[in-house]
């Protein structure tokens, strides 16, 4: 009992969480290909119709790629981290990072995604920037796919629609798993993989106009990346023991708005279309309540001979997600809607919401834990949490961001109540220790670091790094294991 009263180990990592796209930079340097991210342009927010813009269609692409399409694209100049990642790591060391979590883009080592030949440059790169982490002692938390489609698969195979990215993917990885095998243990294969059902392109490069059936296309392009993902986690474990893979999910808790029979069954199907990617990643077989779905919604998987096999044999090590809030569903019409970062609901009249409209709720961070715990009985990762928000630099440069401070306070509590609970959780990186250009709107006026980019929406600034509040705030965090709040 004297250790479950301790709240987080020694061990656990500290740390923080970022993507490539939002990131680098220097899309087109040394070699690098174009990625789906590349296609993603900024929409002021007065011209939005919502607040995701990352869909992309067929005639779009043309219209980027023939130069007919005039726009900023923010995710191909991030916040400059190809060129400043010392300084930038430096800052993290700073703050005590046990771990620091990237993404690889695949297109900087193969930059159509089926090259005969890995880009040396692009490798190289990595290499640097994992000889500079373990510098400092921090070590790298790598997701394999992160949004990050070489525009190549798309263009030649509709990217996850087709089953050759299979291989496409697998050579990728078994390339940097042999590569980088004395440098990185922990590795994420997807990132949110349950983004394909809600963008397809951003999920795995789909151009879902030219798919005859959406929801059937959506599906085997999920049947692809599972299979890719198991035969991923085989190769990893050959070629570099002891170490560790991961799934990601876009975790989306929800309740039901009241105890009405209808509410709670309609909570209970919403959890499971959630829940159903990492119950694949993690149990090893498509659960059974699928079946009524695909049958309902005439979706029939192709299956290949030995996939179910390759999926039972091949299960991760861990189980990552994201978590920023949580939903109320109601079986109802009526109610007033709540924003979310990828998924809506209707509105908790309990919780308090960001400025996007979020609904904030810390608490709903240990019932998760628990839930996913008792669900799969492997190790947890949060790899992702944190707020957006405008930010306000002071005449004397200060940016006191106390609101910031205040959400990751509470949801670190939590945590620490459902270590307490007997949760095994392996660590923690708040997304976004440095600004960075957001996923969902290529906003830079949505912020989440402990380190401000000059940089605003329409790209004007000096790219020029300051430290928060919240900066001196989370190095006490990690000094203290958790202890000081």
């Amino acid at each position: 009992m004297t250790d479950a009263k301790k709240g987080f180990p020694e061990n656990f990592l500290w740390g923080g969480a970022t993507a490539a796209n939002q990131l680098e930079g220097a899309f087109d340097a040394d070699g690098k290909g174009l990625s789906s991210a590349d296609m993603v342009a900024y929409v002021p927010k007065a011209e939005r119709s919502n607040d995701h813009t990352i869909e992309i269609t067929s005639g779009r692409i043309e219209q980027i790629l023939s130069g007919e399409f005039k726009a900023r694209f923010p995710k191909r100049e991030g916040v400059d981290f190809y060129h400043r990642y010392k300084e930038d790591i430096a800052l993290f060391a700073e703050m005590g990072f046990k771990v620091f979590r990237l993404s690889i883009n695949w297109a900087r080592i193969f930059p159509n995604g089926d090259d005969a030949e890995p880009n040396e440059a692009g490798l190289k790169f990595y290499d640097n920037v994992f000889d500079e982490l373990h510098k400092y002692g921090i070590e790298p938390l790598v997701t394999l796919a992160h949004y990050e489609t070489p525009l190549g698969l798309t263009q030649k195979y509709n990217g996850w629609a087709s089953r050759e990215v299979i291989a496409c993917y697998t050579r990728y990885a078994e390339t940097v798993f042999r590569r980088y095998q004395d440098k990185v243990k922990y590795w994420i294969t997807f990132n949110e993989i349950n983004m394909m059902t809600l963008s397809p392109f951003t999920g795995g490069g789909v151009v879902i106009d030219r798919a005859e059936n959406k929801l059937q296309t959506i599906y085997q392009a999920l049947h692809h990346q599972f299979v890719a993902s198991a035969l991923a986690t085989k190769l990893l474990h050959e070629i570099i023991p002891g170490s560790q893979m991961g799934c990601m999910l876009a975790r989306m808790e929800s309740y039901a708005n009241t105890c009405n029979p209808e509410d709670v069954r309609l909570n209970q199907h919403e959890n499971q279309m959630n829940l159903y990617f990492t119950d694949v990643h993690a149990r090893g077989e498509y659960p059974k309540y699928m079946d009524r779905y695909f049958a309902e919604n005439n979706i029939v998987l192709h299956k290949e001979p030995g996939d179910d096999e390759i999926l039972k044999l091949h299960t991760v090590d861990y189980v990552a997600f994201s978590y920023y809030m949580t939903l109320t569903v109601s079986a109802s019409p009526e109610g007033e809607r709540a924003q979310g970062n990828l998924f809506g609901g209707v509105k908790n009249p309990y919780l308090k919401a960001s400025e996007w409209g979020w609904q904030i709720d810390p608490v709903g961070l240990r019932i998760m834990l628990n839930t996913m715990y008792d669900r799969y009985r492997k190790p947890l990762f949060i790899v992702e949490n944190g707020l957006g928000a405008y930010d306000k630099v002071e005449a004397d440069g200060s940016i006191h961001d106390s609101y910031r401070i205040d959400y990751l306070r509470q949801h670190i509590a939590q945590m620490k109540e459902a270590i307490l609970d007997g949760v095994e959780l392996i660590g923690y990186t708040s997304w976004g220790p440095i600004d960075l250009v957001s996923m969902s709107t290529s906003e830079m006026s949505k912020r989440y670091g402990f380190i401000y980019v000059d940089l605003d929406d329409d790209g004007n600034g000096t790219l020029n790094r300051s430290k928060k509040d919240s900066f001196h705030w989370y190095k006490k965090v990690i000094a203290s294991n958790g202890a000081e709040l």
